[in-house]
């Protein structure tokens, strides 16, 4: 088995199982919800093909959900955002395009990149989630509350993750 996948396998069940008993169990008030578990759709390589992508992306959801008890929530969310994932990279290219020897990762891609790509996946991911959560839209403004909140609480520790666990790749 190659290297580089024993590593994803090792970032994959260390992600989910601080998904699942650390950062669940984070209790502020009800509209402050974060989810870090969307880094491991976000930090697969460039050259990944979509339909991996949106495997991995349901293996990873439904073990959130099993943690979590939510039934297909973060299974649905992540598969989503595993589908858009080849989307949105498009629109966000460097002119130079991806070097595939790098990871999509704030050391190798810069700060603005990677703000720009973490912020319309976890925006997507949370907006799905809490749209399918409350299931009404009468309640729209509590999804978009919901939404807004968990999504700077979720960005913030994406990004500390980001200097945590990824070091720069090798070129």
């Amino acid at each position: 088995m190659n290297n580089k996948w024993v590593k994803y396998s090792l970032i994959f069940i260390l992600i989910v199982l601080i998904q699942g008993l650390v950062v669940n169990n984070i209790q502020i008030n009800e509209y402050f919800n974060p989810m870090v578990y969307p880094i491991m759709i976000m930090m697969l390589p460039f050259e990944l093909n979509a339909i991996i992508t949106m495997g991995v992306a349901l293996v990873l959801g439904i073990s959130v959900d099993a943690f979590s008890n939510t039934f297909g929530l973060h299974a649905s969310s992540a598969l989503f955002i595993g589908y858009l994932r080849p989307t949105i990279m498009k629109y966000i290219r460097p002119k130079e395009g991806y070097d595939i020897s790098l990871l999509p990762s704030i050391q190798d891609m810069g700060t603005t990149w990677f703000l720009a790509y973490a912020s319309v996946v976890i925006l997507a991911h949370h907006l799905w989630f809490f749209s399918f959560e409350i299931l009404r839209f009468d309640l729209f403004m509590l999804i978009l509350a919901k939404t807004f909140l968990s999504f700077i609480f979720s960005i913030g520790l994406i990004i500390l993750f980001q200097y945590i666990f990824y070091k720069p790749s090798k070129k």
